[in-house]
């Protein structure tokens, strides 16, 4: 269980956890020079054989406020301190107000100072203390009494917490491993190391991990979890990695990257969905604000797209999406809080919805309730459940859903989703590894578009044996990639509601003919081409005989051709079946033992200029 502290600057939280563990967090010489916590530290004191007990100490003052949103990641319970003397100060309300946005519930409250002020002040705190928490999931935490410097109700608090972690279970792993970065640094004779806290799955000692801002692949050769050496970490996991691997130097990572599993293809993100929530303290927030934004252990700046309206009120909640100026690793149910321009006040939080929104349709009514799911399903809370959600997202791509995609957003496995989708129904083509799900509505409506616009063709162009498969992708659904439109053309060539000719796919029974006013042209223009076969007349010489546009003469030809009657030698030039066949045969007749002819001898045999003669061997 990892516990972490929140409240006002100098309100003995460091002091706290060296009387609760023995352990100062503060170790950096600026903290002990200034008697402030600037970055979060960490105590992890002895405990009973299968009881985990860990503190995170985040800095409270208001200048450290990025720290202590970094140092947030992977808390379990809150230990909210607020002075006896002071009472409830301007950042304990902002802590409170960020760990409702980073959906926090559980949690204790250290009263602290308590030697300093008589029982009178005592209550009015305690007093204030519960008014600040009442309308938060913390609201009814129990409230200690206590004392860094006299030990009152340090014994108290301890047990409570001892007791706490003793009976609490850790949450099942879930999805691949990813691990929030935020100290990287050089150590003797290891290497290169990183710290944080894993946010999710298992890692063991020998995987291979990949680092998601350079992209480089790198191997862990040591691991610590909970400042001890281990074999394996997983999922809340105070995690230390020692990583080895070509490339892998200290300028490729920095605070608020990420280290995740090989198998997580995590790309870099620049526009995120979110579900967000203004603070009631805050001014209402308009369409494009410009913010800062702390998610995981990053810090950057964007700005915020409203998906619902123009104007968002204190205390609502709304679709948006963050427009970042940076990119960034996120994955669906990751928490973040946005800070004011200058990044000074707390405005709002919320949760990532999808990491891969498209450029258009972002407002479609079908888009927002898919999107309303994702949010139902992140407020279950975690293992999410995306049965509803998935359901949602096969209902509004009609061109199926690349479940790969998904399943990167969700930190989910492919089979997982697959199974999903054919419990609903739905039917999944997978093609070289790749997945796309399509709801059983979207099947049938891509079968009869596929049939409607073969028919369609086969009245445009009764001479074609039909149409070119790619092409009728391009028509039917050009978003749908060809890998995955051939296998749905496929199966209605199986069932027998197509049938394959090479390249092309017509209805059953489809036979190519001319339509009757080429027939009745070809029976004028193939007395004019058989009259000199090896050198018929161009398309420009038929159609100044006939007295028709060159356009309306190539168009009977070509169709002619296609029909096997004719076979177009150039542009403009046309031959019979009969007299290409006599080609060849002249071709083979003068051609030595090794296939080579000489090109004057071919022009003298069938009596054509140089350039003809040549146009014709090409072909």
């Amino acid at each position: 269980m990892i516990v972490g502290t929140a409240g006002h600057v100098d309100h003995g939280k460091t002091a706290l956890i060296e009387c609760l563990t023995g352990i100062d967090t503060d170790r950096l010489k600026e903290e002990k020079a200034r008697g402030l916590t600037i970055e979060a530290g960490f105590a992890y004191p002895e405990m009973a054989p299968g009881i985990e007990l860990g503190f995170v100490d985040v800095p409270g003052h208001e200048k450290f406020i990025h720290n202590m949103l970094a140092g947030s990641a992977g808390i379990d319970t809150v230990l909210l301190t607020v002075a006896a003397d002071d009472g409830v100060m301007p950042q304990t309300v902002e802590h409170v107000q960020i760990l409702t946005l980073l959906g926090l519930s559980r949690g204790r409250v250290a009263l602290t100072k308590c030697d300093l002020v008589d029982e009178t002040r005592r209550d009015a705190v305690k007093r204030e203390i519960a008014a600040l928490l009442a309308d938060t999931p913390l609201a009814g935490a129990t409230i200690h009494a206590v004392s860094s410097r006299t030990g009152e109700g340090i014994e108290a608090l301890r047990d409570a917490l001892w007791t706490q972690a003793a009976v609490q279970r850790a949450t099942p792993a879930r999805g691949a491993f990813r691990l929030a970065v935020d100290r990287v640094f050089s150590k003797a004779g290891a290497g290169l190391v990183v710290t944080g806290t894993a946010l999710a799955g298992e890692i063991a000692k020998g995987d291979e991990v990949r680092l998601v801002r350079s992209g480089r692949k790198a191997r862990v050769r040591g691991l610590r979890r909970q400042h001890r050496d281990s074999d394996t970490a997983r999922q809340g996991d105070r995690v230390s990695l020692n990583l080895a691997g070509s490339g892998v130097e200290r300028e490729a990572l920095s605070r608020g990257d990420w280290v995740v599993a090989d198998t997580l293809k995590a790309p870099l993100l620049k526009r995120i969905d979110i579900d967000l929530v203004l603070l009631d303290s805050a001014a209402a927030l308009k369409h494009w604000t410009p913010v800062h934004v702390h998610l995981g252990v990053a810090h950057l700046t964007g700005r915020v797209a409203l998906l619902e309206g123009q104007r968002l009120a204190p205390g609502e909640r709304m679709l948006g999406q963050l427009v970042l100026d940076g990119s960034v690793h996120a994955c669906l149910g990751d928490r973040f809080v946005i800070r004011d321009h200058g990044g000074h006040v707390t405005l709002g939080g919320g949760v990532v919805l999808d990491g891969d929104p498209p450029r258009r349709g972002q407002r479609a009514p079908k888009r927002l309730a898919w999107l309303a799911a994702l949010t139902e399903s992140v407020a279950s809370g975690p293992p999410y459940d995306l049965h509803h959600p998935l359901e949602a997202a096969l209902e509004l791509r009609s061109d199926g859903l690349d479940l790969d995609s998904m399943a990167r957003n969700a930190n989910a496995g492919q089979a997982t989703l697959i199974a999903l989708t054919e419990a609903l129904g739905g039917r999944v083509v997978t093609v070289q590894g790749q997945a796309r799900a399509f709801s059983p509505q979207a099947i049938e409506a891509l079968e009869t578009s596929i049939l409607e616009a073969v028919a369609a063709h086969h009245e445009r162009e009764p001479s074609m044996l039909g149409v070119e498969r790619e092409r009728l992708n391009r028509q039917v659904m050009p978003s749908l990639p060809s890998p995955f439109f051939r296998p749905l053309m496929q199966a209605l060539i199986a069932t027998g509601q197509l049938e394959g000719h090479g390249p092309f796919v017509a209805l059953p029974g489809h036979q190519a003919a001319l339509d009757a006013a080429d027939e009745v042209l070809w029976q004028r223009l193939e007395p004019l081409l058989a009259a000199n076969p090896f050198q018929p007349p161009r398309v420009r010489d038929l159609a100044a005989s006939e007295g028709l546009d060159e356009e309306r003469i190539r168009s009977a030809l070509t169709a002619c051709a296609r029909l096997g009657r004719l076979y177009q030698v150039r542009r403009d030039h046309f031959y019979l079946a009969k007299a290409v066949h006599q080609l060849a045969d002249i071709v083979q007749a003068l051609s030595d033992e090794h296939g080579t002819l000489r090109g004057a001898a071919f022009r003298d045999r069938i009596g054509t200029g140089r350039k003809l003669a040549i146009q014709i061997l090409e072909f």
